[in-house]
């Protein structure tokens, strides 16, 4: 047996370098892929904005392992694969939602429709905590557009 097939058959076996190293989660990573899953699972966030499909293969890898594949760009042009579908469905959906929801609710907040204390509330009445790092996103995002309704209001009253 030539040295190439006996790689390729341990890579087989065991994975290749990449893949042994996606497998290591961080505690971040853990905390957002719990944070989406939640955040499905609850029914705060069910729409995304766009379908996608997630397809069972009984050998493919378990939802953690092929959420960051995907979160990777390994399933740009293809369905992901995985033995738990609907563990992957309700991350992705999660992933997809939250940027599509912060959006709206960001929108809402500017144009007074509601607060933002409203929309934490909810997460909290389902006891889910929001990673660090998406809340600063939000708070970005908000502050971003109520910067730029304020100098809209500014130009409208003629000051600046």
């Amino acid at each position: 047996m030539k040295k190439i097939d006996k790689i390729e058959k341990i890579k087989k076996k065991i994975g290749s370098r990449n893949d042994r190293k996606l497998k290591r989660y961080s505690d971040k990573f853990n905390e957002i892929f719990n944070f989406y899953l939640s955040i499905y699972r609850h029914g705060l966030i069910t729409f995304c904005g766009s379908n996608f499909k997630v397809d069972f293969d009984i050998n493919g890898n378990d939802g953690k392992f092929s959420f960051r594949e995907y979160d990777n760009g390994r399933f740009k042009y293809k369905n992901p694969v995985t033995r738990h579908p609907n563990i992957l469905y309700g991350v992705i959906s999660g992933k997809k939602g939250w940027g599509l929801w912060c959006d709206q609710w960001t929108d809402g907040i500017v144009d007074w429709s509601f607060t933002e204390k409203e929309i934490l509330n909810e997460f909290d009445k389902r006891n889910i905590i929001i990673p660090e790092s998406l809340f600063n996103e939000f708070k970005k995002l908000l502050d971003k557009k109520k910067l730029k309704r304020n100098i809209e209001y500014l130009e409208q009253l003629k000051i600046i």
